[in-house]
């Protein structure tokens, strides 16, 4: 008797749980948009001193590294259930029955890609080094892995970006990559988080001139960078081997090392991202406040976005447009937040996206 009661608060305990996150979920307050792992606290678990200081140093340059949450996998990929139509609850009278409705889940398979940057040095080069080849070999690592943290950031924004199996932004998305936020939003204005500068304001615009602002929800069960094999960021011993020169026909000696890691990105449903899209230098067309305003009002009040990113030129637009209605008359500081959401400013968002909006309605 005394297991079934205990049994019994159990339940009581969970259930009570259960509506308090819903509560503070209904007023805004998801606790699971806080105190979520990055890609440093993955480097700090899976990694040696030497690694972890190199990311530490290079995501600083990368806010989508450096806040976006993070997870580990044991695998390669795994498959996750979607929440694309809640249940439905009603009322009822006395002595009335309640129809029983089910949640819709969908299954979506997040994977995860080798990424092995490799870095070569001339040993020779590298022996006469003032502080020693260690020295160089470390430098000359350094550099690889900003350019693959440049390479992770972009990726990030523009994935595939595939549309009726046709590239678009084919110089900037790696084919052999995860899908990005371009690929998860889509085209069509208001078919998801969409807006479009030139469809809400009116006017033309550049053929390749375009720019976004994305607005994200970062958590488990949202935006989520995903490292498979346990998050395993492995660096090589230092080799020596013959290498073929930029000409691709004469050898020389070097010292080899490359790091071996499995990115992807988990987008968990429609809500957990939005996008202007087609900002571009002609006036009608800026980033502006009210620009913001419309994609904020596109999410549902429970699931709204928690940080912003956009380029330096959509920032500049957004402080201008501030500025030209300063009381003041002095020029507005370059915005760093809106409406409490930090503003992160990146330059993996290019400003010569093409016009790729294909539907306003």
């Amino acid at each position: 008797m005394k297991r079934k009661r205990e049994s019994h608060s159990l339940k009581q305990e969970q259930m009570a749980a259960a509506m308090m996150l819903l509560m503070k979920r209904m007023a805004g307050e998801d606790p699971l948009e806080f105190a979520n792992p990055t890609l440093l606290d993955v480097a700090v678990v899976n990694a040696d001193d030497g690694v972890v200081g190199l990311i530490d140093e290079t995501i600083e340059a990368h806010p989508e590294l450096s806040m976006i949450s993070a997870r580990t996998i044991k695998g390669i990929n795994y498959k996750t259930l979607v929440l694309t139509t809640l249940p439905t609850v009603a009322f009822r009278d006395a002595n009335e029955g309640t129809a029983a409705t089910v949640a819709v889940y969908e299954n979506r398979l997040v994977e995860t890609f080798i990424m092995s940057p490799r870095w070569v040095c001339d040993k020779a080069v590298a022996d006469r080094n003032e502080d020693g080849p260690e020295a160089y070999i470390a430098l000359a690592a350094s550099a690889m892995l900003e350019a693959a943290a440049q390479h992770l950031a972009t990726q990030f924004y523009y994935g595939l970006t595939q549309s009726a199996a046709v590239p678009r932004h084919a110089s900037l998305g790696d084919a052999k990559g995860f899908p990005g936020l371009h690929d998860a939003v889509g085209l069509k204005i208001d078919e998801n988080q969409l807006v479009s500068g030139p469809t809400t304001v009116g006017g033309a615009t550049t053929a390749n001139g375009g720019s976004s602002v994305w607005m994200v929800r970062s958590g488990p069960t949202d935006v989520n960078w995903v490292w498979g094999n346990n998050g395993a960021l492995e660096v090589s011993d230092v080799r020596i081997e013959s290498v073929a020169d930029g000409g691709g026909t004469n050898q020389f000696t070097a010292y080899v090392q490359e790091l071996l890691a499995y990115p992807g990105l988990q987008i968990g449903s429609r809500y957990s991202v939005g996008r202007i899209a087609e900002l571009d230098v002609i006036a009608t067309t800026m980033m502006t406040d009210d620009l913001l305003s419309e994609l904020w009002a596109a999410f549902p009040v429970a699931r709204k976005p928690g940080m912003i990113f956009m380029s330096k030129r959509s920032q500049f637009q957004l402080q201008v447009s501030r500025t030209a209605t300063n009381p003041t008359g002095l020029p507005a500081p370059f915005p760093s937040m809106w409406e409490n959401l930090p503003i992160h400013v990146t330059d993996a968002i290019v400003d010569t996206e093409v016009i790729d909006i294909i539907s306003a309605t």
